[in-house]
């Protein structure tokens, strides 16, 4: 049993109790395995790496033991995979396939027999890695991308490395030379272990780490322990490195959030070239190091090595050359539109050279990782969860170089002359990682995912989302895909409504923002605040207003007055103020919803103020759209009363207006029964005689940001059930 006590950088996770609850299920056991190796991402990343585990089941028809193969499926993710994840092989038939098996050059025609081995009735898509455990000769194997390991894969003289770390540490681990994931890899990895008897684990060049286990903790201890002394083994060679990259070029700006705030929409405008994307920024130390140091853009130049962090960061990263000493934030802005044209063609060239008549269609040419001196890493993705996770895999990719430089001794490279190296480090070949990206399994595997929902890659300010309208609008975008951010006065009712909207899609989809609409410091701090966590803004939204009572006498203050017209007119004047920067860096289609009322065609006596300040939103909407054209389409809706949920109707002025038209209510009545009879009776006067609610204008809002309404700007639809007194004159 492999010894953990002297485990420095990891830990041992595996809990006896917990593992004996689970009994002798070989298929429980495995899947515990995979969690606890899944949750620490230094030793592999989200979606990435394949556990496995070998034992017999029932043949469901004949009874007699089967040997299965249950490895994990195709997309899954070790730290949140289920028991339900894991594809089951007939392991026999699996090794039947070598005798069928017609070379490298056909190897992709192997994967259409895996369903056929399927055992039982278990249909979970089998991973291309699945023969690499089929064919090693042990109960459970781990197949990790570890950074420590693959530093030691991705270096031009890995396998000298790899002979003196097991010198060191008294170990047995196998070279294995680059060669890509599929049925010939596998055979590879077969003879090297047959031709290296006591191998305790495989390092395959440019990819990963195999170990495996006589059970399932031998195995667990075996992964953790080798990439524990893997770390130790990289941690020793960077003590005797003075300067990580080449040492420092641009030491990190002060200011680089609001600086990165300032940016983001045009960078993610520019990258939206193909489709939209969605943006991740982080600042973190790694990012920084690597961003500001000297050989950033060289290793920048050669991308990723590893397979996993390829097929997410693409073919390699954008590097912005700027220096952020200037901080000309107008000259970093023309740095990223001309190094994205330049990125886009020689994306292009590379397609071009590498393709065939049966290649895949050429995908999007933008970059999903852009690195800026000074301010640190960008990435970019349809949803926040994927922009994020390949930051986090470009990380990965950071971690890696830098074991890998550290690594470097002036020895003679051992690597072949098509694997470029810098400082030790090497990338895949340009004609190996297009084997990769445009793979045709690859490509099928695209073509499997379900389509996009209709505001996916958008995201939408929602002023007003704590309650009402605003939390209908924030619900039904969230349904819909949309990225959500829900600002309010009330700070806790929009965490509460942005947590019901997460609920719905991803907790990543959606954040809460305080914002007071009469400031514009507020105004301007909601909209960086959504720029920061999703890289621009593509709908804003505005359902809040506030409705005066008048006092006694029946008057209004003076203050009274004034504070309607800054909320309900000046608020919306400033929404629009503070976040025209963002649609004109940005280029892209955008539209802006205001929400007026009935009110402001329906003269009468009492709400004077309401009335006129929305009367003032109509015409706002109608100079806006002008004068925000061509990107921003500015549209409004005009709702009759809407009583359910809304904040303008507090229990007292409810109570209030039922006294007003003689409608017989009770004190015990709770405040929605109360609102019911208000509503009820507001709906008598329309056409249709239903009740408004907050569900029918956040549908028309909707519609408003949507691209259906692609061809509407400067227009008021009512929501009013058809109210005669509100027909347009």
């Amino acid at each position: 049993m492999p010894d953990t006590t002297s485990l420095v950088r990891l830990k041992d996770l595996w809990d006896e109790r917990h593992a004996g609850a689970l009994g002798t299920s070989d298929l429980s056991l495995l899947r515990y395995r995979s969690t606890l190796l899944g949750a620490d991402l230094r030793i592999t990343n989200f979606g990435g790496g394949n556990t496995s585990s070998k034992f017999d089941l029932p043949d469901p028809i004949s009874g007699k033991p089967v040997r299965v193969l249950a490895v994990k499926g195709s997309g899954g993710d070790l730290g949140s995979i289920s028991e339900a994840g894991f594809a089951q092989l007939d392991l026999d038939r699996l090794e039947q396939l070598k005798a069928i098996y017609r070379g490298e050059a056909h190897e992709d025609e192997m994967v259409r027999y895996y369903p056929l081995l399927a055992f039982g009735e278990n249909r979970v898509a089998a991973s291309i890695d699945t023969p690499l455990h089929a064919f090693l000769p042990f109960p459970h194997v781990d197949h990790l991308h570890p950074d420590w390991a693959i530093a030691i894969a991705a270096s031009a003289n890995g396998r000298r490395k790899l002979d003196e770390f097991n010198r060191q540490h008294n170990r047995r681990i196998v070279w294995v030379p680059w060669q890509r994931p599929g049925f010939e890899l596998a055979l590879m990895i077969e003879h090297a272990v047959r031709d290296n008897p006591g191998a305790e684990g495989l390092v395959l060049g440019s990819h990963g780490l195999f170990t495996w286990g006589a059970t399932h903790r031998e195995c667990y201890l075996n992964s953790v322990r080798t990439i524990d002394q893997m770390g130790e083994f990289l941690a020793r060679h960077e003590s005797r490195q003075p300067h990580r990259f080449g040492g420092t070029a641009h030491a990190p700006l002060e200011n680089r959030q609001e600086r990165a705030a300032r940016i983001l929409p045009a960078l993610r405008g520019v990258l939206s070239s193909n489709r939209r994307v969605i943006g991740h920024y982080t600042d973190s130390e790694e990012a920084l190091r690597f961003a500001g140091s000297r050989w950033s853009k060289d290793l920048s130049r050669l991308g990723t090595s590893c397979p996993d962090h390829f097929l997410r960061t693409r073919i390699c990263p954008l590097f912005i050359d700027w220096n952020p000493a200037s901080g000309d934030l107008d000259a970093l802005k023309e740095a990223i539109r001309h190094d994205t044209a330049a990125y886009r063609t020689a994306y292009r060239a590379y397609y071009e050279s590498h393709a065939t008549p049966d290649s895949p269609q050429l995908r999007d040419t933008n970059p999903s990782v852009v690195i800026i001196p000074g301010l640190g890493l960008f990435g970019f993705g349809r949803s926040k969860k994927e922009a994020r996770i390949t930051t986090e895999f470009f990380i990965n990719a950071i971690n890696v170089m830098a074991g890998a430089t550290a690594l470097e001794d002036g020895a003679p490279r051992e690597r072949a002359q098509e694997f470029e190296e810098f400082h030790n480090y090497v990338a895949l070949p340009r004609s190996e990682a297009f084997r990769i990206e445009y793979w045709a399994l690859e490509e099928a595997k695209l073509q499997r995912m379900p389509a996009e929902a209709e505001f996916s890659r958008k995201v939408v300010l929602i002023v007003g989302g704590g309650s009402g309208i605003g939390r209908e609008v924030a619900l039904l975008l969230a349904r819909k895909g949309a990225h959500i951010v829900v600002a309010d006065a009330d700070a806790n009712g929009a965490a509460r409504v942005a947590a019901e909207a997460g609920a719905l899609a991803s907790a990543e989809n959606a954040i809460a923002v305080e914002a007071d609409l009469g400031s514009a410091a507020s105004v301007a701090d909601a909209a960086t605040q959504a720029i920061l966590a999703f890289g621009g803004v593509d709908g804003v939204v505005n359902t809040a207003a506030i409705y005066p009572v008048a006092g006694a006498d029946g008057r209004l203050a003076d203050s009274q007055w004034s504070k309607t017209f800054l909320v309900n007119v000046t608020g919306n004047y400033l929404l629009a103020q503070q976040t025209e920067w963002i649609f004109r860096d940005q280029q892209l289609p955008a539209s802006i919803v205001l929400t007026g009322s009935a009110n402001a065609v329906v003269a009468k006596k009492g709400s004077e103020a309401y009335d006129v300040s929305k009367t003032a939103v109509n015409h706002l909407i109608r100079e806006l759209a002008i004068g925000l054209a061509p990107y921003v389409r500015v549209n409004g809706i005009a709702p009759a009363t809407v009583v359910a949920g809304s904040t303008m109707f507090p229990r007292d002025r409810v109570m209030q207006s039922l006294q007003k038209y003689g409608i017989t209510f009770s004190e015990g009545d709770s405040t929605e029964e109360l609102r019911g009879k208000l509503a009820d009776f507001y709906a008598k006067r329309t056409l249709t005689g239903r009740p408004i609610l907050p569900q029918d204008c956040a549908n028309a809002i909707a519609w408003l940001l949507g691209d259906e309404s692609a061809k509407t700007t400067g227009h008021i639809i009512p929501v009013d059930g058809g109210l005669p007194e509100a027909f347009l004159r």
